[in-house]
């Protein structure tokens, strides 16, 4: 279990509320940076750090997407997948507004607003994964076992 060294998030609460074992990583956050920088900070892989993307469908029905982060979302193949006309990134402000997280520390733990996940389906056999916990600078290191049991995702291959 992680210890209590940094202000506690929504999204540690919901991993400790479940029982996780998760161990807390800083780092430090440079504007922008996203999952290269906190690879490169941390020494760790990229493909094992998970960004978590606040997207929307032509209905702005808000819903989130976890994603290795050396790839990106194919919104043509996921907007199929929906069996929507469009997706896209939400703006940083509605995005907040979804899960009270900023941009650049959202987490899909402890949202706001209980939103669907997108999974991309490889991140699911890893053997673990690092997703952020909440805010700027600090991603947890957790088992993808762990995230699927907590927010029972849906698998999607659409990474490109």
């Amino acid at each position: 279990m992680a210890k209590e060294r940094f202000h506690t998030t929504q999204a540690i609460r919901m991993l400790k509320e479940h029982g996780i074992d998760f161990r807390l990583h800083p780092y430090k956050y440079e504007e922008k940076g996203g999952t290269e920088v906190a690879a490169r900070e941390l020494g760790i892989d990229e493909h094992l750090s998970i960004k978590t993307l606040v997207m929307e469908d032509e209905k702005a029905q808000p819903f989130l997407v976890l994603m290795h982060g050396d790839k990106r979302v194919s919104t043509k193949a996921l907007a199929r997948f929906l069996r929507a006309k469009a997706v896209r990134s939400c703006d940083p402000h509605v995005a907040h507004k979804h899960t009270g997280y900023v941009v650049g520390g959202t987490s899909p733990f402890g949202t706001r607003k209980s939103l669907k996940v997108y999974v991309e389906a490889s991140i699911l056999d890893l053997p673990k994964l690092y997703i952020n916990a909440g805010k700027r600078g600090l991603l947890a290191e957790i088992s993808p076992l762990d995230l699927a049991r907590i927010l029972n995702p849906t698998p999607v291959t659409i990474a490109i």
